[in-house]
């Protein structure tokens, strides 16, 4: 039975196309017209790149290699890496796609093309070979890269188009050199855009059936109008050949981060600092939205851009900068091709009132900042209490003491009831709850003791919902949102 592979950008060709109306049946019949002038037009603006680098031993001993060991690449990734004796120097070579944003030099790839590279030399279609001089910015993130070569006259070079403009079953053209085949032109239509295939935190892809294969990565997605509207990064294949699923970084994406690489050698993201999960249909219908929407915020980063406009955890943020968030996927882009600086409008759910905020976007860390909670001791405030245990929801809580704390290894800035005990078969233990957990607290609200679960477990049963939300921490102090069944 064939396996279902993703391979990434440096061995595929994507194509998104360009709108068309409805036609007649034998319209569709013929298919597009020829796209030899455009192609024609367009060839001596996409390079091949070839890459090599110097590695010690085999890849299985020393690790060393574009994808993971484990991850779906990995199997790609061998028709690369030679099984050389362990220990001894080896160059390793690789093949991808590129094309020319700018005659004075500048080329645009995919980052896992160029990446750990010592030498990267571009070709031309008319025979001409030139060494990278300068990588003026990668982006692992997105999957792109800019670089710089010193050209003796002007090269060809492309436009970008508006990618938000591409429907699906627009026609498109792909550019690249598959297997090492300079040149090669494909054409096909766009199967869907906005996917994600989980490969980053940005995904956003145009989707198409374009014939995309190894070698391809890093080559342009074409309307026919000659522009690029995608960068070609990745397929779908149990082989590594095209089955007809490629994927391709929108231009309008790539335009900013390309941008971004020229000016500065790096990417400037907007920044919020929240952490938010999905709004599940159950996690909606215990907090009363009409569908399941936008994003959760389960943690807000101190002194964050969110801190400071007063976002709280257990927000649903439906609006930033007037663009509906759908799912949990759509805050991080949005917030991302924010300009730094700039304030926006956010219009968020918090206890069944709708609040309008305004937030000033900060620039993303270049690392994450681990968030620090221990500023907030409340240790000391149950001491006195008399121990009380209590079963609801399949669950069984007690008081967070200072010998359940040691005994599950629980940090001092977690605070709540804990969780001691999980029925198999309860709708808790079907969401991932076990003991150990604590829950921080229920319906928006903070509690301390069992008994305040249990009052707020019992304002839910009287409102006549049917699932009641708890915020749940780990030992750690990480939070998440989980919507329980009432009955």
């Amino acid at each position: 039975m064939a396996r279902r592979v993703l391979v990434p950008a440096s061995c595929l060709a994507l194509l998104v196309i360009g709108a068309t109306p409805l036609l007649p049946a034998q319209s569709f019949a013929r298919g597009p017209d020829s796209v030899a002038d455009i192609a024609e037009g367009l060839q001596d603006s996409v390079v091949n790149i070839s890459t090599t680098q110097t590695v010690k031993g085999s890849k299985d001993a020393t690790g060393i290699g574009p994808g993971p060991k484990g991850s779906p690449f990995e199997e790609f990734f061998d028709d690369f890496f030679d099984e050389d004796k362990e220990g001894l120097p080896r160059k390793v070579s690789s093949l991808g796609s590129g094309f020319v944003i700018d005659p004075s030099g500048l080329i645009v790839t995919n980052n896992h093309v160029i990446e750990g590279a010592d030498e990267i030399i571009v070709n031309f279609t008319d025979g001409t070979k030139l060494k990278v001089t300068k990588i003026l910015g990668h982006d692992p993130k997105t999957d792109l890269a800019l670089l710089k070569v010193e050209p003796k006259k002007p090269l060809h070079a492309v436009t970008f188009g508006d990618s938000s403009k591409m429907r699906v079953g627009d026609w498109v053209m792909a550019i690249g050199n598959p297997f090492g085949l300079g040149g090669s032109v494909t054409v096909g239509i766009v199967s869907a855009t906005k996917r994600d295939i989980n490969a980053g935190p940005y995904d956003d892809f145009i989707q198409t059936d374009a014939a995309i294969n190894r070698g391809n990565s890093g080559g342009p997605l074409f309307n026919m109008d000659g522009q690029v509207i995608g960068v070609n990064t990745a397929i779908i294949s149990p082989s590594g050949g095209s089955i007809g699923i490629g994927f391709a970084v929108p231009s309008n994406s790539a335009v900013q981060v390309i941008d971004q690489l020229k000016q500065y050698g790096e990417t400037r993201r907007g920044w919020l600092g929240v952490h938010v999960q999905n709004v599940t249909d159950e996690i909606a219908e215990s907090l009363g939205l009409d569908g399941a929407k936008g994003a959760l915020v389960a943690t807000v980063t101190p002194d964050s851009p969110a801190a400071t406009a007063g976002i709280q955890p257990g927000d649903v943020i439906l609006d930033f900068d007037n663009q509906p968030i759908e799912n949990v996927r759509s805050l991080p882009r949005a917030v991302a091709a924010t300009p730094i600086g700039k304030s926006v409008p956010i219009k968020l759910l918090r206890k069944n009132e709708t609040i309008a905020l305004n937030v000033t976007v900060g620039q993303l860390p270049a690392s994450e900042e681990a968030a620090d909670d221990a500023t907030q001791d409340e240790s000391g405030t149950q001491e006195d209490e008399a121990p009380e245990k209590e079963e609801l929801l399949g669950l069984s809580i007690a008081p967070l003491t200072e010998d359940l704390r040691s005994q599950y290894g629980i940090g001092r800035s977690v605070e709540g009831v804990i969780i001691t005990d999980v029925k198999p078969d309860s709708p808790a233990a079907q969401k991932d709850v076990k003991p150990g957990d604590v829950i921080v607290e229920v319906t928006q609200e903070k509690v301390k003791l069992p008994r305040d679960v249990m009052a707020r477990l019992e304002a839910v049963k009287k409102s006549g919902r049917r699932t009641v939300l708890l915020l749940l921490s780990d030992a750690k102090g990480e939070l998440r949102f989980v919507a329980v069944p009432t009955t």
